[in-house]
This record gives structure tokens, sequence and C-alpha cells, in this order.
């Protein structure tokens, strides 16, 4: 298959779809952010996912908005910006738990539960300096980079608008799992997810109308019909 710039975006909805289905599925099975969770397998293995879901998602995010650049406007462009900032910080984040912490979580226990008061909301024992900070700015680019992106995409009306949508709805209700047991706040993943796994099949199944030939003006008066004499 040529390689020309309408398949590469119509490949960026394949990882799209990849990106969706893995923010989903770690959504549903993140273990209890726990120093007793840290050093097991299901840690590493739902935080090595959510790394691929990361560099996934910063194909799929960019071939959406190149598909519809020309009507998302600078709310697209915005939350494209915001999405890809938040894909990179998360993804350090997400190396440091896979791959650091679970050494710190034998040898300094206290620091492991103090980091992960970051994302639980408590105040650890062990000072971990501008990382709370940066978490805690990260919750708005989230919010406001899928709302933009949601409602600039519904505007666009070039892929699914129910697709937009959910994406739009479900990072508007991530507060309110919040206000749910820590162990149900992962779910606040899933709808979002599902939102962008959608768009990402609706970038990829889309069907383009092939383009006219166009025939020269001498070849047009070669095919005109002579008069009957």
């Amino acid at each position: 298959m040529k390689m020309t710039a309408a398949n590469l975006i119509r490949q960026a909805g394949l990882s799209a779809m990849v990106a969706g289905s893995i923010f989903t599925v770690v959504g549903l099975i993140h273990p209890p952010q726990l120093v007793s969770s840290v050093t097991t397998s299901m840690w590493t293995f739902v935080h090595l996912l959510t790394i691929v879901m990361a560099f996934f998602g910063l194909l799929g995010i960019a071939g959406i908005y190149a598909r519809q650049v020309e009507k998302a406007g600078w709310m697209g462009l915005a939350g494209c910006l915001l999405l890809s900032l938040w894909y990179v910080i998360v993804t350090g984040f997400t190396f440091f738990e896979a791959f650091i912490l679970p050494l710190l979580a034998s040898d300094s226990p206290k620091f492991a539960e103090s980091f992960l008061g970051i994302f639980t909301g408590s105040v650890g024992e062990t000072s971990v300096g501008v990382l709370a900070t940066l978490w805690t700015l990260l919750g708005p680019v989230y919010i406001l980079g899928n709302l933009l992106f949601g409602i600039a995409t519904f505007r666009a009306g070039i892929l699914s608008r129910r697709a937009a949508a959910l994406l739009g709805l479900g990072v508007v209700s991530s507060p309110a799992f919040a206000l749910l047991p820590q162990s149900f706040q992962p779910l606040a993943a899933v709808p979002v997810g599902l939102g962008l796994a959608w768009l990402g099949y609706s970038l990829w199944s889309e069907r383009r109308e092939p383009v006219a030939h166009r025939v020269p003006a001498m070849e047009r008066a070669l095919l005109r019909p002579t008069p009957a004499a």
C-alpha cells in the first residue's frame, strides 16, 4: 500500500483505537494505590500498558486533528496540544512508577507511600517536591484537553459526533469519580477511553470519495461529439 498522507492519517485511527482500548482496560484493572501493590506483577503490567497507551495516544490524537484541521479551529488545536502535553508528562510519571518505585518500595517505603499520596490526595511523611503540584496541574490539562478536543470534533462534523460527545462528556464526569472510594476512581478512564477508541475507529473506517480524474483541455476537445452532417 502506498503510504500517502491520507493513509498515514487513516493509520493514526488504529493508533487511537489501541490507545483508547488500553486506557479503558487500565481503568478497569488498575491495582490499588498502596505500597503493597507496587511490587506486584500487575502493577508493572498496568504501568507498562499505560506507557504504550501514551505513545499510541500521541499518534492517534495527531492523526484525528490532522484529518479535521481545516474545521477544528483554535479549539481543536488547543485540545490537541493540551492532550499531547498530558501524554508526555504522564509517560514520565508512569515510567517512574513502573521501573523505579518498586525498587524504592522495599528500601524506602515511606517515600513510596508519600509518592502514592500524589494520586490519592494523602500527605506522606516525605516531601516529593514539585511532583505533587505538577500532578495537580495535570488534572485541568487532561479535562480541558479532552473537552476542547471533543467539542471541536463534534462541531467539525467529519468524524463520529457520538464518539466526540462521549469523549467530552466522559471527561466532564471524571471529577465525580473522585467522590467514590479510591478503588473505583480509575473507572473514570473508561468512558474517555471508549470515546477515543470510537473516534479512532471512525477515522480508520472512513471511506473518502475518489478524486475525479482531470482530463486535459485538448483531450476534452477530441472527446467532444462531432455534429452530424
